[in-house]
């Protein structure tokens, strides 16, 4: 019998990308998590020994706690959460049980390292336009919520990356691992490694790229988000107040993708003869 504090794949599934998501934190041991070294998406580590030194840092927030099976390391980390005053559920079936359903996980070994307060770090350069915005949008919602990101002269993109032990991303360059691929964008890059190759993210990376590369003939949708994405870089001087604001733009974009395709507005109605 489900525990009755938990929360069901399904569920959680239309609750990841979507501001709404709780906290995800993987709690499985070593051994379990070595097993198939990756994240569902957004999701965060954390020893599951040590949940009364970190229970803390989530005051104020709802948890989803992810063990492999979904038994009693999730469920017992939940509990300490929920005696430390956090909203706090367990996965029912685990982590295998999410990747036996194909639901999307992010690869371990692709994350670039954390900070000390176990956040990623990522540069590129100022004053984004499409790409730039998108893809922070996509490693907030479906890989590290609490990512940062440095805006810099596109010069200075190397060398801050070196210094600050941040990824660069979206600048040119043959070594550079996060960027533009063929005819695909950075946008695209993402998404194939961080293995989120859903059908919305698909339909949304399509619309990214013909906003980015000056195509906006491959998808209708395109030329939207062009003139939205120029439209707030003009009104916006300050990068990460832009990408505040870009945010709910693509959260807006991604549930279209996801939910909202085949629908059409209709008002006024043509009446026949008019």
């Amino acid at each position: 019998m489900p525990s009755i504090n938990a929360i069901s794949i399904d569920k959680l599934a239309r609750l990841i990308g979507t501001p709404k998501c709780p906290v995800l934190i993987d709690v499985q041991t070593d051994e379990d998590f070595a097993a198939d070294p990756r994240l569902i998406a957004g999701a965060v580590r954390r020893p599951w020994s040590q949940a009364s030194e970190w229970a803390k840092e989530f005051t104020g927030r709802s948890v989803i706690v992810i063990c492999q099976k979904g038994l009693k390391i999730s469920q017992g980390v939940a509990a300490w959460l929920r005696h430390e005053g956090i909203p706090a559920d367990s996965l029912e079936g685990g982590a295998l049980a999410w990747a036996q359903a194909g639901l999307p996980m992010v690869p371990e070994a692709v994350l670039p390292p954390r900070d000390a307060q176990g956040r990623t770090v990522w540069v590129t350069r100022a004053r984004p336009k499409v790409d730039r915005i998108a893809c922070p949008w996509l490693i907030r919602r479906f890989v590290d919520p609490q990512a940062v990101f440095l805006f810099v002269a596109p010069s200075e993109v190397p060398t801050v990356a070196q210094r600050f032990g941040a990824a660069a991303f979206d600048i040119e360059g043959d070594d550079v691992f996060w960027s533009h691929r063929g005819e695909k964008c950075t946008f695209d890059t993402m998404v194939e490694e961080f293995g989120l190759a859903t059908e919305p993210l698909l339909r949304l990376a399509a619309i990214v790229r013909g906003a980015d590369t000056a195509r906006p003939d491959l998808v209708p949708e395109a030329s939207g988000l062009l003139a939205a994405s120029l439209g707030l870089s003009r009104m916006y001087a300050d990068d990460l107040e832009q990408l505040e604001a870009g945010m709910a733009l693509y959260d807006a974009f991604y549930r279209w993708c996801r939910d909202a395709t085949d629908e059409t507005h209709n008002w006024p109605v043509r009446k026949p003869g008019a």
